[in-house]
Formats: C-alpha cells, structure tokens, sequence
C-alpha cells in the first residue's frame, strides 16, 4: 500500500495504462502542462494540450477512438462539457449502436465538478445525471484514492465512452492505494461501511459526509449501513436493493440538485423493487436546484452535511432528531 492523493492515484492510472497500451494517449486542456512526468516519459505525441475548444476535443476524441485510438481527454471543469455535448452524446455515445456493432469507442472523458473551491456557477455544477440520461455512455464518480486509480484504469480499458468525473473537493485528498495492478470494475459498488437500521446511499464526497453521519449515529444507538455507488451508469442495483431489503430504510445523498437526479432513480429503484421491505419513506438529501455561487460559506450552504443526514435517520428511526 501506498499513501497517494486523488490527484497523485489518477497520474499513476494514466502512465500505468499508457505503458501497457501504446494506443492510449491524453489530449485536453492543460494537459501536458499540469502532467509533467506524463508529457517527459510519453512525449508530445502521445500527451498533449489543446486549444481551449471543448467541442473540438470532444469530436477528435470520438474520431480517435472510432480509428482505433484509446484516448483520454481532460476538459478541466464539468460545465465546460456542455460545450461538448455533440461529440460525447450524439456522436460517441451513440454511434456504436448505430453502426450494428462494428465500430468501438474507446474514450474517457475527465472533469472536475462539485463545491470545495468557490469557483463559482460556470466551473461548478453537478452535471453527472445528465450523462447518466444519454444513451450508450458509462458514468464514474469515485470518493477515494484507491477507487480513482482502479475505476480510471477500467474505464480507459473499456470499449464505450466513459464519463469521469473528479469531486473538486477530493483532488488532493490522500488515501491508501494498492500497489501494482488494481482495477475496480465498472458498475460494482462498494459497502464502505455495514449496518442494520437505515442504509446511506451516496457517491463521490458526500460517501465522506455519509460515514461522518454513521459514526454519529452509531453513538445514538443506531446502525447505519453506507454503500459508495462508485459507477452512476452502469448502476449496482443488486448491492442497494440488498442493503434496502435488510435495513428497511434508505436514504439518497449527492451534492447535485435533487430533480431528475441520481437519488430519484435510487429512491423509484427502492420503491418499485423492495417497497415490501421499506418500514418509513425513502429520503433524498441533495443540493438546490440554483447556480453554485463563488462565495465559500454560500456554496457550502448547499451541500450535504452529516448532522442533516444524521437527524434524517433519526427520523426514519422513530428517535427525536438532535437540535
């Protein structure tokens, strides 16, 4: 094991598959400027910056891969991909099934979101359920060190687009990862901690607020079971139905706003699958549907925070919530 950032464990996914692959290659913004090792052992062929044009990259990207390329590009922040929407959506997202299957698109595409930096509404917005809706993508959003490293590395190594995104607020977080080879597969999440009364179903840096309210609870007398989804599209419906059956409670935490979001699926998979074994309505706990403002506190005023999630499983429980 080793100690190793967010940013460090996605660096060594990057040159561990670009070693063992020489089709992948990584093109975006900055790229070659912010990976220096990247640039120095790969060369400007294989890594390289691009003009700022999202729509651009988005489309070589799709051509790339459609050629037989595995290419990873880095459009820096979330919104930043609405200006790429063509090339990832109605292009490579959609053109393997329309060609009956005989052409592959082997492509990842990176992206910060999420509140942590007040960087404002245009480089801050949770757009992940977006691509969770389009046809033909795969959507990643890890929480920690060892699972960026393992997912990237399954994610460069599939055959569809895959969306991989970045918490802003994890970038240089550090966690214990696996030395050698770790992959963590696609669509398989993970039970981060286990208990019997309320499950916490979440992704990326609310999983933290999730544990942070489990161990508050488990103080109280209550045992809250947190599973990390890990991968938003393809969805681990067998391990939260599970959990669901057992504890009999679920509550849904993401930082993105809560319409037509990640937690309403969780909440209708819930309801129309296991609405048998539910003791109490399912919860969701999400962010506002407004623009993230630049302001630190403001931003941080539309998050997910433990005591929220906390006094929720009190409720679902029956027990009073703390004041």
């Amino acid at each position: 094991m080793s100690t190793l950032t967010v940013t460090d464990a996605i660096d060594q996914a990057l040159a561990e598959e670009m070693r063992r692959d020489d089709r992948v290659m990584m093109f975006g913004e900055g790229v070659a400027t912010k990976r220096h090792a990247l640039r120095a052992e790969f060369g400007p062929e294989r890594v390289r910056n691009t003009p700022l044009a999202e729509g651009v990259i988005a489309g070589t990207a799709a051509g790339a891969a459609a050629m037989g390329l595995r290419p990873v590009v880095d459009l820096l922040f979330a919104p930043f991909l609405t200006l790429a929407m063509d090339g990832i959506v109605n292009s490579a997202g959609k053109l393997r099934y329309l060609s009956g299957g005989q052409f592959e698109f082997p492509l990842v595409v990176m992206a910060m979101s999420g509140a942590g930096w007040g960087v404002g509404a245009q480089h801050n917005h949770n757009l992940e359920a977006m691509f969770v809706h389009a046809p033909g993508l795969k959507v990643v959003m890890p929480s920690n060190a060892a699972d960026f490293k393992g997912l990237l590395k399954s994610a460069i190594r599939d055959d569809n687009p895959v969306l991989f995104f970045t918490d802003l607020a994890l970038a240089f977080a550090p966690g214990e990862v696996p030395d050698g080879e770790h992959v963590v597969p696609l669509g398989q999440a993970a039970v981060v901690r286990p208990g019997d009364d309320v499950t916490l179903v979440s992704y990326a840096k609310t999983v933290g607020t999730c544990v942070q309210a489990a161990e508050a609870l488990a103080k109280l007398g209550v045992s809250a079971e947190v599973i990390d989804l890990r991968t938003l599209k393809p969805l681990d419906t067998a391990t939260v139905l599970r959990s669901v059956r057992k504890t009999g409670r679920l509550i849904v935490v993401h930082e993105a706003s809560g319409l037509c979001g990640v937690a309403a699926e969780v909440a209708a998979l819930a309801s129309e699958q296991a609405f048998d074994a539910l003791k109490a309505p399912v919860m969701r706990i999400t962010g506002p549907d407004a623009p993230a403002p630049a302001s630190w506190p403001l931003e941080q005023a539309g998050v997910p925070q433990a005591d929220a999630v906390r006094d929720a499983a009190l409720r679902l429980v029956g027990a009073p919530a703390l004041a």
